[in-house]
């Protein structure tokens, strides 16, 4: 079966067969979008919240708001419709002990900002895993639209299907 790996500050969409995945994800958080009639499927793998707030630089899909402006219209031109896709949220871990400055937590920061775009855009939020201090690898499965997730805490590696 074809596997898209996707890197951070990147995206993938596809259509009926394959896997789209993306490894390492920590304060980063990975968006899988699915319409379920037409089996289109994408994930994004964003490092941060805002775009607006770094100076709009560099590459969108780096940021959650902008990253999933690009993601949805992958996913129409392959024949998706948004309203019918429902969003799967995984990680912004808190990766660094010790820290309280709010600015510094990016983490919690891309889960905020991922959920108020989803809502924004009218996008139902059905399934997430966030949060935590392990980093997390994703698997869409674009047959079904099952995300399979492997994190690693304490030394044990825990295998959840979404």
């Amino acid at each position: 079966m074809q596997e898209i790996k996707v890197g951070i500050g990147d995206y993938a969409v596809g259509k009926k067969v394959g896997i789209i995945s993306t490894y390492g994800l920590g304060s980063c958080v990975g968006i899988t979008l699915y319409d379920r009639i037409s089996k289109v499927g994408g994930l994004l793998h964003a490092l941060l919240p805002e775009a607006s707030y770094y100076g709009n630089k560099g590459n969108p899909a780096k940021y959650v708001d902008t990253g999933l402006q690009l993601l949805i219209k992958d996913i129409q031109k392959l024949g998706g419709n948004p309203r019918r896709t429902e969003a799967k949220l995984f990680g912004g871990a808190h990766m660094f002990t010790n820290v309280s400055n709010e600015k510094l937590m990016i983490g919690k920061r891309n889960v905020e900002v991922a959920k108020m775009e989803l809502k924004k855009l009218g996008i139902r939020l059905v399934a997430e895993d966030t949060g935590g201090q392990g980093g997390r690898t994703i698997y869409l499965d674009l047959s079904t639209g099952k995300v399979k997730t492997r994190k690693v805490s304490n030394g044990k590696v825990l295998e959840k299907t979404y």
